[in-house]
C-alpha cells in the first residue's frame, strides 16, 4: 500500500510585519538550509514550514528532526552516530 502524502495548506494565513499569522501562531520563512524538504509551503512569495514555525531555531543545535531531506551524520568508521545514553541501556538490555 503506498503512502499518501498529505498536502499542507495555509488557508486562512495572514502576512503581517512580524511574519506570517497562522492560526494565532507567528511563523517566519524558511532558512537556507530547508530548501528541498517536502514540507515547504509557498505563500504570497515566500516559502514557509507548517511544521515548525521557526526554522532558524530548529537548525541551530545540528539538524532539523522534521527535514526530509537530510540523512544521519555518519561518523569517520562509517557508523551512523548514536546516543551515548541509549547505546548504554541497549548494553545493560543486552541488545
Amino acid at each position: 500500500m503506498a503512502k499518501k502524502k498529505a498536502t499542507v495548506s495555509l488557508e486562512g494565513a495572514v502576512k503581517t510585519d512580524a511574519g506570517l499569522t497562522y492560526k494565532g501562531v507567528v511563523m517566519e520563512p524558511i532558512v537556507e538550509k530547508c530548501e528541498g524538504c517536502e514540507r515547504i509551503v509557498p505563500f504570497e512569495g515566500d516559502n514557509y514550514c507548517p511544521t515548525y514555525a521557526q526554522p532558524e531555531r530548529k537548525w541551530a543545535g545540528g539538524v532539523c528532526n522534521f527535514a526530509t531531506h537530510v540523512r544521519a551524520e555518519m561518523d569517520k568508521a562509517g557508523k551512523v552516530k548514536v546516543n551515548p545514553l541509549k547505546a548504554s541501556k541497549r548494553a545493560a538490555r543486552g541488545r
